[in-house]
């Protein structure tokens, strides 16, 4: 097949005339018109769009580029803002970075704590009022709310989150203990508040915590030494021993403790023997204090921060030879009656010569002002080896 060189028709190889515009033909047409190969259309459309597609790589490599620098950016924001704890500004980056690039796993994570710290700051701003009104149950119920939602998360912002949270728990159970100590608790009470204050981590806990303790030391001590006055010493020695579990290292109670122990023994000798040391330690107190033996250095009475009235004071041993279960009688009077008479011990429970011991008491069911009453001490007793 060739083309005829005037109109381009195809002609076959023996014709000499081109049937469509009536030409002679060359004879050489073979050799001067070779046929032309046509363009196969099929081939159009894919190498259209080849072309197309590498003329739209670059601006599309480039335009997601700009929205992962964008997605990159809002969401550094966001992270600061959190560290900074402004949540609702958070909130409004996190979502900006997800415009940007909706696949993104840690702004998606990070959009989902910023809500839940938005909950939290409701719920501890909640919390905070019910401790202002002393619903303290309420309080820890939005606080321990406000917890939950941090369990599946992790980080410095959470860190800084949940301290909070525990901050505000301890202030609660601060104010809770403040609360009931203002309100004359039991001993049983006591007992638990000193749990909690040992569990709070603050330099006021550590304040409360030895408040407590010292009023547990002093109940214990003034209810026991009513129990060995009474000769009740298993009751005292109870007493006592659940009381050093609450302060272990108490000189104060472990003083009484031993003095228990050695009255419970010489009571136990028996009742004439008693009777008999009874008498002699008063003959020998008498003579004793003819030479001084013990020496009233100061008495006097105070109170306590609950109002309670308190008696103490100092004796001095002057004897030549160590001295022990050292006691002193007192009276509580106002100028007109005799409100209560009552017997301490002193300690250390030992006394070497010219050494010094305490004593002190608290007295739960004096209700007399503390201006108007005068404390006298009727006798000193003691042991020696």
């Amino acid at each position: 097949m060739f083309y005829c060189p005037y109109c381009g028709i195809k002609v076959k190889d023996n014709e000499h005339y081109c049937l469509n515009c009536g030409e002679q033909l060359p004879d050489d047409i073979d050799k001067r018109f070779k046929p032309r190969k046509k363009f196969n259309r099929r081939w159009f459309m894919p190498l259209s769009l080849f072309i197309f597609l590498i003329l739209l790589l670059p601006p599309f490599y480039f335009l997601l580029q700009h929205q992962n620098t964008q997605a990159k950016f809002y969401f550094e924001q966001g992270e600061a803002s959190i560290l900074a704890q402004d949540y609702s500004t958070a909130l409004d980056h996190f979502e900006k970075a997800l415009s940007y690039k909706n696949n993104f796993y840690d702004a998606d994570i990070s959009l989902t704590f910023a809500n839940y710290a938005i909950e939290i700051d409701s719920l501890l701003t909640e919390a905070l009022q019910h401790l202002e009104e002393l619903n303290f149950a309420e309080a820890l119920s939005s606080v321990n709310e406000a917890e939950d939602k941090l369990k599946n998360f992790h980080g410095p912002a959470v860190s800084d989150l949940i301290n909070h949270i525990l901050s505000i728990r301890n202030d609660i159970h601060i104010s809770q203990i403040n609360y009931y100590l203002d309100h004359d608790p039991s001993i049983d009470i006591l007992k638990n508040l000193l749990w909690e204050a040992e569990s709070i981590q603050n330099e006021e806990a550590e304040r409360l915590t030895e408040l407590i303790r010292n009023q547990i030391i002093d109940y214990t001590f003034s209810k026991a030494s009513e129990k060995l006055n009474n000769k009740q010493f298993n009751d005292a020695q109870l007493l006592v021993e659940d009381g050093l579990k609450y302060a272990a290292n108490s000189e104060k109670l472990l003083s009484l403790q031993t003095a228990i122990g050695k009255e419970k023994t010489a009571f136990e000798i028996t009742e004439q023997q008693r009777i008999e040391q009874a008498i002699d330690m008063a003959e020998e107190e008498r003579e004793l204090n003819e030479q001084d033996a013990v020496q009233l250095e100061q008495i006097e009475l105070d109170q306590n921060e609950q109002g309670r009235i308190v008696v103490q004071g100092e004796v001095k041993s002057v004897a030549t030879i160590p001295i022990h279960s050292i006691s002193i009688s007192y009276t509580i009077s106002d100028p007109y009656t005799e409100i209560v008479e009552n017997t301490v011990f002193i300690y250390p429970e030992k006394l070497y010569p010219d050494e010094t011991g305490k004593f002190e008491f608290t007295h739960y069911d004096i209700e007399e002002d503390l201006e108007k009453i005068d404390v006298k001490v009727n006798t000193i007793k003691w042991y020696t080896d």
